[in-house]
């Protein structure tokens, strides 16, 4: 499960990183900031719920992190453009330039 959180992060860092990139050299590409915005609010959650799994029981208590770290996961998907909003302009992305 750490694997697997370690390669979400590295996933999600570079689609961050050329979205910043296509916003520097005047790409107008909206999908890959959607991509990279639902991307990681999906990753997120799916890493804090396998870290609260991690740590057992423990995960629940406010005596760790994790709890803290998986509801803030789970605004990340609902607020500022639900992923399933994000899908939407994917979606629509893709069909357009088809």
């Amino acid at each position: 499960m750490i694997a697997e959180m370690g390669m979400a992060y590295e996933t999600v860092k570079l689609l961050y990183s050329k979205a910043a990139w296509e916003v520097d050299n005047g790409v107008r590409r909206t999908s890959t900031s959607a991509i990279a915005k639902a991307m990681g609010a999906d990753l997120a959650m799916k890493c804090t719920t396998d870290a609260v799994q991690v740590f057992g029981g423990y995960g629940y208590t406010k005596e760790y992190p994790v709890e803290k770290l998986m509801r803030d996961a789970k605004l990340m998907q609902i607020y500022e453009g639900t992923s399933q909003i994000q899908r939407l302009v994917i979606a629509k992305n893709l069909l357009v330039r088809r």
